[in-house]
């Protein structure tokens, strides 16, 4: 199912050159720096996209309990290299692979746009992958919480390139077995990022479990920093500034 993602309008990136890249569920919102867009740029990466998605459904036409475990997954031999980032991701984190999916597109476009530019934003629906040579604000939208659109995550250039990912029960289509408005964590790897913040939503259902989702997040090797909200309730931990800003209009 698609669902609208009006938060796009709050984003700015003026400095950089935006597009999306859009095949089937996969909807790109992308920003690089302007000298590195070329005219065929959104016909190469669509055609990576579009190979990403067939070599990751062909595995699943073989191995259906990829798509459907809620659990860390062992691969069939000659499993692509998506299927293996997510799977590795999710095994870390204690999750199913589509746990990792988005981050991991996220991810795997922004590889190769490195390759021609310095400054690349890759967003996902809610996750990211950023390599950045300033400094960034990253807003968190957690729903109907009052934290929603006044709290960013500060991101220097020197934490680049880096995963953050946000899970949420309360917004978007995502299967989450948690009620947390955001659950956003920090990483080196955007797989592994997604698949912690699933884990993390996950255990939230009320507004005293937002403890509980960073100290599961805390405890998974490879995470950087961690900030779970449930309605009034934020919890944080780790290597993460936050800072009040106004960026989306919640009316």
């Amino acid at each position: 199912m698609y669902v609208e993602r009006k938060y796009r309008n709050s984003l700015s990136n003026r400095d950089l050159k935006s597009f999306r890249v859009t095949v089937s569920e996969t909807d790109l919102y992308i920003s690089i720096h302007p000298a590195s867009y070329r005219p065929d740029l959104e016909d190469r990466l669509e055609k990576l996209v579009i190979t990403l998605r067939y070599d990751l459904e062909n595995y699943i036409s073989f191995d259906h309990e990829f798509k459907t475990t809620l659990r860390p997954h062992a691969l069939m031999p000659g499993a692509p290299l998506i299927a293996r980032t997510m799977a590795e991701a999710a095994a870390t984190a204690g999750v199913g692979p589509m746990a990792a999916v988005a981050g991991a597109f996220a991810e795997s476009i922004g590889r190769e746009l490195l390759t021609i530019s310095p400054d690349v934003i890759v967003e996902n629906g809610g996750d990211i992958f950023m390599a950045s040579t300033r400094k960034r604000l990253v807003a968190i939208f957690a729903g109907e919480s009052p934290f929603s659109g006044r709290l960013a995550v500060e991101v220097p250039p020197e934490k680049g390139p880096l995963g953050i990912c946000t899970s949420s029960g309360t917004v978007g289509p995502s299967l989450s077995m948690g009620k947390a408005d955001a659950a956003v964590i920090l990483a080196q790897s955007a797989s592994l990022a997604d698949a912690a913040a699933s884990a993390a939503g996950n255990v939230v259902h009320t507004p005293k479990d937002v403890k509980k989702g960073v100290g599961l997040a805390k405890k998974i090797r490879g995470i950087l920093g961690a900030i779970v909200i449930k309605d009034d309730r934020l919890a944080a931990w780790g290597d993460v500034n936050i800072v009040p800003v106004s960026l989306i209009d919640n009316s």
